[in-house]
């Protein structure tokens, strides 16, 4: 009985050990003065949580502690932070943001026809095109405001909440805070910028749930995150995907990875191909950055990587969780 009573205590001992959580406060970067309600999450997880009417807050980051720590609130632009793991408080300071809304809200009341179409093609954009796009909700778009100034070829949107998500074909509802949209229209080229945390799984207890099942892995397979994942795990070679470059020589693991201790990184000197199954190329990946840091999860540094071609077409519709596991 003692024994058992040892093993316990010690195997609690170890688990505290190991676990990591972090504290601290949230800012205005202006005023110095604490903000309240703050969103602090790991993008593409369903792992947050909020500050209080302090702007305190505790976070367990144990299980992603590799990646950066995102906060969001209402009136302030997003930002990220990795240099979390301290003994001590954090202190994070958030920038307001500075829109000259009045002008956009009073210009969008006289051009409603205009605001539908914009409506129309910012859905197209930020949402996607695919099969699970049509069935993919915002559904606070009173929210959305559109600058109608003279370059009429440059859309640009603003949100002054975070979006309300609602994925009736993969069954989970998201919050998205937006940072930047821009699309122009005359070379179908845009720059969406922001950060997501899912706040439910629709499937579970779902009488949908295989239903929700097949198209959540359907939108898996060949996806961003299905890439990264498997090349993480070093499984070019045994998997689907073909990773080329722009003279079509077929590359290796070791051509586009390195290592540094239990981190590991994609590069290259120019841009890549990237097939999956019967097609050569379902992706185009071009660097933005030299280095692009990504984990066992699937997640990578969004801002180091510009997608082309069919990755690219799927967007906030065919998202999915970093906790997403396909079932076999």
């Amino acid at each position: 009985m003692k024994r058992l009573l040892l093993f316990i205590l010690c195997s609690s001992l170890f688990l505290i050990a190991k676990s990591q959580v972090i504290t601290g406060t949230v800012l205005d970067k202006t005023s110095n003065q604490p903000i309240g309600y703050v969103s602090l999450y790991f993008t593409g997880t369903f792992i947050g949580t909020t500050t209080d009417k302090n702007g305190k807050f505790e976070l367990d980051v144990t299980k992603n502690k590799d990646m950066p720590l995102t906060i969001s609130a209402i009136g302030y632009y997003s930002t990220n932070i990795t240099d979390f793991l301290s003994d001590k408080p954090v202190e994070i300071y958030l920038e307001p943001k500075v829109y000259e809304l009045g002008e956009i809200v009073v210009k969008s009341k006289s051009l409603a026809n205009r605001r539908k179409a914009n409506l129309l093609t910012f859905r197209e954009v930020f949402l996607g095109s695919t099969e699970n796009a049509r069935n993919c909700y915002i559904t606070n778009e009173n929210d959305i405001t559109f600058n109608y100034n003279s370059d009429n070829d440059t859309l640009r949107a603003f949100a002054s909440k975070p979006l309300e998500i609602d994925n009736r074909s993969l069954g989970y509802k998201i919050l998205y805070y937006l940072n930047k949209f821009m699309y122009d229209r005359n070379n179908r080229v845009f720059i969406i910028r922001g950060d997501m945390i899912f706040k439910e799984d629709l499937s579970i207890g779902s009488k949908n749930r295989e239903a929700f099942e097949r198209r959540r892995k359907n939108a898996y397979l060949g996806s961003r995150i299905h890439f990264f994942r498997t090349l993480w795990q070093n499984q070019l070679n045994s998997s689907s995907f073909i990773v080329k470059s722009s003279s079509d020589q077929k590359l290796k693991y070791d051509d586009i990875v390195i290592t540094s201790g239990n981190k590991k990184y994609l590069r290259y000197f120019e841009p890549l191909k990237i097939g999956y199954h019967s097609k050569e190329t379902t992706g185009r990946l071009v660097f933005l950055s030299t280095l692009v840091f990504f984990d066992a999860t699937g997640y990578y540094d969004q801002t180091a990587i510009q997608w082309e071609g069919i990755m690219a077409e799927k967007r906030i519709a065919d998202g999915l969780p970093y906790e997403y596991s396909p079932e076999p």
